[in-house]
């Protein structure tokens, strides 16, 4: 009977089931977001004014002539990405758009792996099919393959430059940061994790790159200047549509102006304070979890207070969730979980019983993600500086005595004190 139970019963490990059970969801995920919903499209086609962007480039026509009164979806590149995007053009419009969408669903899955390696598991193990089921569940993803525009491509270049980075070959890591600055400035306040490690060579390559480009696109562009007079200032603007910053919300919403101010300092005061807390304790004894950590509280940052702030950005946050699996990430805890879900779930709110209630969580959705994500990253690190501090004051005054460098307190040690 002993043996029967070998056949009847045979043992699999989870590590196993994981992966049966994902990688067929995942791969119909993948052909499904792109060759079905990426094809089909939407209403919001980010494609079609880069492509007509490109197609001016390449013919000596004006880039910069658009209204930007209209709600329809503009070309704001400047002209160092004009330049980068002009090849989409060579091909007609539908081939353009249908090559674009299955290289940004490559780049994506290239992402997983590389943000599954980053963390030091392997392409065979269960955590691999794992990142590819959350990468491709989200709305963020998907809007990005459907809409057709280039952010699985600033995914890419993020992760590229902090992999390279914690590698310390900063020439390099400066390489994909600067291509895609030269697109889109998206990923600027990153330089400031390089500077703040110290790792000065990365600024080279970073800068070099994308004004290389721009001297290069400008002389060639027949109207590049119209990108600094016209382009530029409504880039500053807080519209009052697809706009989930804090001032577009509050545009939308009629937020009093002075509440919308309150809201950015505050948010403004949490991530210095956020930032603060882990340069102190994380950035010499755990530099994933600082890096990881910091990008995300720096880009949430920027999403919420700056002028512009898109739902599909926070497919830039993908290192910050990573982090759930490193002792000590501010991730591990549920109000963080609940605010992902508001900025990256593909639900929609819109209700047909409870028209005018449904249309305000849609509409805030991810505003409210992205603050109650960043509210309780701040509170988790509060809390453990206020538990460090409490020790620290609370614990009894001794006599100092000579310590063998055995008994020496190590970065594990002092790390203890912080709850995870």
């Amino acid at each position: 009977m002993a043996n029967l139970d070998r056949y009847l019963y045979p043992q699999v490990s989870v590590q196993r089931i994981v992966p049966m059970i994902l990688w067929p969801i995942s791969v119909m995920m993948v052909i499904q977001r792109a060759l079905i919903l990426g094809v089909n499209g939407s209403r919001t086609d980010d494609f079609k004014p880069v492509y007509a962007a490109a197609f001016n480039f390449l013919n000596n026509l004006p880039v910069y002539g658009e209204n930007y009164d209209t709600v329809s979806p503009h070309y704001l590149y400047p002209p160092s990405g004009t330049l980068l995007m002009a090849p989409v053009a060579v091909l007609d419009y539908e081939r353009a758009r249908w090559l674009f969408i299955a290289v940004s669903a490559i780049a994506l899955v290239g992402c997983a792996y590389l943000l599954t390696r980053m963390f030091g598991y392997s392409a065979g193990s269960w955590v691999f099919p794992t990142v590819l089921f959350v990468f491709f569940s989200t709305e963020t993803v998907a809007n990005t393959l459907i809409f057709t525009n280039f952010n699985a491509f600033v995914l890419l270049g993020m992760l590229a430059f902090m992999m390279l980075m914690i590698r310390r070959h900063d020439l390099w890591a400066g390489v994909p940061l600067g291509l895609t600055l030269a697109v889109k400035p998206v990923l600027a306040p990153l330089l400031l994790l390089a500077l703040l490690n110290r790792q000065w060579k990365v600024l080279i390559t970073a800068i070099a790159i994308p004004a290389a480009l721009m001297a290069v696109a400008w002389p060639i562009g027949v109207d590049a200047m119209d990108f600094v007079t016209k382009t530029a200032p409504y880039l500053f603007e807080a519209r009052d549509y697809y706009n989930s910053s804090i001032a577009g919300n509050g545009a939308y919403f009629g937020v009093a102006p002075w509440l919308v101010v309150l809201l950015r300092v505050a948010f403004v005061a949490m991530a210095v304070f956020s930032l603060w807390f882990l340069y102190r304790y994380y950035r010499t004894t755990n530099e994933l979890l600082w890096l990881s950590t910091s990008s995300g509280v720096l880009l949430v940052t920027t999403f919420l207070v700056g002028s512009l702030g898109q739902g599909y950005y926070s497919m830039l946050l993908f290192p910050l969730l990573m982090s759930v699996v490193l002792p000590g990430s501010p991730m591990r805890n549920w109000p963080a979980w609940l605010g992902v879900y508001g900025c990256m779930a593909f639900d929609s709110f819109y209700s047909e019983r409870w028209n005018a209630f449904g249309w305000i969580l849609e509409y805030g959705k991810v505003t409210w993600g992205w603050s109650l994500l960043m509210i309780a990253v701040f509170c988790s690190l509060l809390f453990r500086y206020l538990d460090i501090r409490s020790t620290t004051t609370n614990a009894e005054p001794t006599a100092p005595r000579p310590t063998p460098a055995s008994d020496a307190p190590t970065a594990v040690d002092r790390l203890s004190l912080i709850h995870i």
